[in-house]
């Protein structure tokens, strides 16, 4: 199980649905079932309690911690497909990056540290060396 969920039931046809209120309350119900429920509100609670209202409105509709996890997780880092895109322009930007026409070298280091910050964030690192010769390279003889 991936967090606290909502007590369960599994129909006659196989098909698992959430438990109704009223189920929660019959004498079959288990300490479980409680338990969950509880651990459930109070992680909404608490990630409600984190996030802005914009976020608040995009994840209003959703009934569990799970739900509000993945559907933040998508919003701020994208699907598996978008992260990898991602990497490839970051890993392609740190290949192909040297200084423009007309700017400076703090500010072509400053360019250049944002895409090494970024590609240390997904695990893509270099030795200081390497990173210290890419630089020097990508400055032209002016």
């Amino acid at each position: 199980m991936n967090g606290p969920q909502l007590p369960i039931k599994t129909g006659t046809d196989g098909v698992v649905t959430p438990k109704s209120e009223a189920e929660w309350n019959e004498v079959e119900q288990n300490e479980d079932d409680k338990k969950n429920v509880k651990l459930n509100a109070r992680a909404i609670n608490m990630l409600n309690c984190a996030i802005s209202f914009e976020e608040y409105r995009k994840v209003l509709r959703c009934k569990t911690t799970k739900q509000i996890w993945n559907k933040l997780q998508v919003t701020h880092e994208g699907t598996t497909q978008v992260k990898q895109t991602r990497i490839d322009m970051l890993y392609k930007e740190y290949e192909m990056s040297s200084i423009k026409e007309g700017e400076s070298i703090d500010d072509m280091f400053e360019r250049f540290s944002f895409i090494i910050n970024g590609l240390d964030t997904i695990g893509i690192t270099d030795s200081e060396q390497v990173l210290v010769r890419k630089v020097l390279w990508s400055l032209t003889k002016e």
